[in-house]
Formats: C-alpha cells, sequence, structure tokens
C-alpha cells in the first residue's frame, strides 16, 4: 500500500510556500537596490518559475518509496 499525494495538495504546498519564499527574495532585492521597479520585476519571473519548479519536484519525489512508513 502507498500513499500519495493529490495533485491538488501538491499545488496548494506549492503555492503558499512560494508566497513565503517570495516575500523573502523581494525583501532581500528591495534592501540590496531600493528599488521597487526591479523589486516588482525579479519578483514575477521568480515566482512563475519557482512553482513550477516547486511542483515538478514534489511530483518527483511522491514516486520515490524510500523513507515512507506505510500504515494498513
Amino acid at each position: 500500500m502507498h500513499h500519495h499525494e493529490k495533485h491538488t495538495r501538491s499545488i496548494i504546498k506549492s503555492i503558499t510556500w512560494r508566497i513565503i519564499a517570495s516575500l523573502t527574495t523581494a525583501i532581500l532585492v528591495y534592501a540590496f537596490t531600493g528599488s521597487l521597479s526591479l523589486t516588482a520585476k525579479v519578483s514575477a519571473i521568480e515566482i512563475t518559475a519557482k512553482i513550477i519548479f516547486y511542483y515538478l519536484h514534489e511530483r518527483a519525489w511522491n514516486t520515490v518509496h524510500w523513507g515512507r512508513i506505510v500504515k494498513s
């Protein structure tokens, strides 16, 4: 018996984590540059790319059975 996350759960986890991580990036970009324009541009690209990559990462790990405990 294997447990897998539904795609919806992986998507929601990806989005909520991305909000936290993107806010961190935005704060750092603004702190280093003082530019709201650059912060917005970097954030838009970063949010999109990293949601996609995180989702793919989650789905790939969902195929790995190592480290899981299966309860019956």
